[in-house]
């Protein structure tokens, strides 16, 4: 049986989309209250399966993406066995929220380096990732997960 690197990266980023939604989702039912049992396993596992199928594209040094996947699978342990563990009991009810909008996050930077690198239009405006553009969404992208953070947690207390 032959690597096909087309058919690897379509999986890929197939689960990463599917991470992406349902943490979206996810993320819609922490700032409700609810804990969206279903969507938040989809999410977790697809998130986890991300970052580990990240590791079998063909590399010969480390990446800042082998780098990203790292902090993501360790906040996507703390995120697991708080919920799944701990069950949300007391502090580590807010170390889930912190670490799932942490994973959900790691997931969309990716996303936005994917679509500086992939969409003509925006390759045009930051084609080495180093320019104004690419960092000011960045920026923008890592603020909005910082208000998520903050209300979902203010908001964790409620979860049902």
């Amino acid at each position: 049986m032959s690597f096909n690197l087309e058919t690897y990266t379509l999986l890929h980023v197939m689960i990463s989309l599917i991470g992406i939604v349902s943490g979206a989702v996810a993320m819609l039912g922490l700032l409700g209250g609810k804990r969206l049992d279903t969507t938040t396993a989809v999410f977790l596992g697809t998130t986890v399966l991300t970052s580990l199928t990240g590791y079998g594209f063909p590399f010969d040094h480390l990446l800042p993406s082998h780098i990203v996947g790292a902090i993501s699978l360790v906040v996507l342990a703390v995120a697991i066995y708080a919920r799944y563990a701990r069950r949300l009991a007391g502090r580590w009810r807010a170390a889930y929220v912190i670490s799932a909008v942490a994973a959900f996050y790691f997931n969309v930077f990716v996303l936005v380096v994917q679509l500086f690198r992939r969409v003509p239009a925006l390759n045009a405006l930051a084609p080495t990732q180093s320019e104004p553009p690419f960092a000011v969404t960045q920026l923008v992208v890592l603020v909005l997960f910082l208000g998520l953070g903050f209300a979902t947690v203010r908001r964790s207390h409620s979860l049902k």
